[in-house]
């Protein structure tokens, strides 16, 4: 469609007006304050495992949200939406093969099982090297974790030219987190063949609670319909010391999208112009799984979500510039036509996702409402080809780029205007195509 110059006129009058609104209302002081409160060393990293470490960060969260003046979600009494959750950690194991110990650092046991003792019923599987494989560890992570996806109980024996990716399945194994799972497997390392084995092994099972911080602001004319404004505020918490630094700060990822719902939490509540209830959730166990957003996902009825804003990492420029960010899934919904609509009279640009082979639409909270037809979408800056503090101890307040992560707030404000307002619905996703 072609636009006729009154009409292009108009539209730069009232986008240069709800500029001048956001502006007075979206600060990059008030940005600083919040994000590098969440991203100090006393956060310790944020590690949704350890509630005694993120705890902090979660009754921060809960302080924004009473001070802005948000409601509780429906049914509860305040803003923590608490969840449980079992973490599995290895305690004793023993393996014997053809009368031969095992040594433990050769071993990986995948069970939700407190104890487990078997000297039958395994079925015997094998990963052997294939040297005509064109990149062996993605062959060999392929072939585990569809061992670890099937149902019945197995002994897999890894040929040793595996050992750097055994060690890397331990290190995903350990402490992990009880899916439902019934059945046993066991990975030993350094082995072909086996005619007899005896497995015995323990573990502990920990129950975990975790917080969701979720608040809301009820809809005018449209209560029922919801649109969701996300992002998660765990991190890795502590880690092995780099340079003395032991602490994973998580600036960009994801205190910069944390900070972004407060601001837009705060925005909207001035405005009072949403005809549709809003939901601001920070999201906790992304890191680990995705645990909090599926556990949300869980409490309310998807049909009535009109839409999700998940805000993933824009404390920095991207790859256009200032003044401009990339939504994932862009091709499937016309959510983001709809936000560039809004923001016609202004700078910024959203983009298609520049890096389809990283799989982004799939690697945040976004996809768990994505797989039950909501045009979810995640708006990120980070250059995720380059970026070399992502997932260090190095992600820190002082590599970000406040202005930027301003002007992303502001112009997700605006951009989601008409979504807000009840006059825009982006399409459905087709739930068929999102795995």
């Amino acid at each position: 469609m072609t636009l006729n110059k009154p009409t292009i006129f108009l539209l730069l009058i009232c986008g240069s007006a709800f500029s001048q609104k956001v502006d007075k209302i979206i600060k990059e002081k008030d940005v600083t304050r919040i994000i590098k409160t969440l991203s100090a060393d006393d956060m310790m990293g944020r590690p949704a495992k350890h509630p005694d470490q993120i705890d902090k960060a979660t009754s921060f969260i809960e302080h924004e949200f009473k001070k802005i003046g948000l409601k509780p979600l429906n049914g509860l009494s305040g803003f923590r939406q608490e969840f449980k959750k079992e973490m599995i950690s290895p305690a004793e194991v023993n393996v014997t093969l053809d009368d031969e110990k095992i040594a433990s650092d050769h071993i990986v046991i995948v069970s939700e099982k407190a104890e487990i003792h078997f000297t039958k019923g395994l079925t015997i599987q094998s990963i052997p090297f294939d040297k005509e494989a064109t990149n062996n560890s993605r062959y060999f992570f392929g072939k585990a974790f569809s061992f670890i996806r099937d149902t019945s109980s197995s002994l897999v024996l890894v040929a040793p030219e595996f050992e750097s990716n055994f060690k890397e399945l331990e290190g995903f194994m350990k402490d992990r987190f009880a899916q439902g799972g019934k059945s046993t497997k066991v990975f030993v390392l350094g082995k072909s063949t086996a005619t007899t084995y005896s497995v015995k092994a323990k573990q502990h099972i920990t129950t975990i609670k975790m917080n969701n911080v979720a608040g809301r602001l009820e809809g005018k004319s449209k209560p029922h319909e919801i649109v969701v404004f996300s992002g998660h505020y765990d991190h890795l918490g502590i880690r092995k010391p780099v340079n003395g630094d032991s602490i994973a700060n998580g600036a960009d990822d994801d205190a910069s999208g944390t900070t972004a719902v407060i601001e837009l939490a705060k925005y909207f509540k001035k405005q009072k112009n949403n005809n549709r209830t809003l939901i601001f959730v920070a999201f906790t166990a992304e890191e680990i799984g995705g645990y909090g957003s599926q556990y949300f996902s869980q409490q309310l009825n998807a049909d009535n979500v009109v839409a999700m804003f998940n805000i993933e990492m824009i404390g920095k420029p991207s790859k256009w510039g200032k003044s401009s960010a990339f939504i994932t899934g862009f091709e499937r919904s016309d959510f983001g036509s709809i936000l560039q609509k809004n923001l016609e009279g202004t700078p910024f640009q959203f983009h298609p996702d520049p890096y389809p082979e990283q799989q982004l639409f799939y690697r945040s909270d976004n996809a768990t409402l994505a797989r039950l037809g909501v045009p979810a979408h995640s708006i990120s800056t980070d250059q995720i080809d380059t970026d070399k503090l992502y997932h260090s101890v190095d992600d820190e307040f002082e590599s970000l780029d406040t202005d930027n992560l301003t002007k992303a707030i502001k112009a997700i404000a605006l951009s989601a205007r008409s979504i807000v307002e009840g006059t825009d619905t982006p399409k459905r996703i087709d739930k068929a195509t999102v795995k």
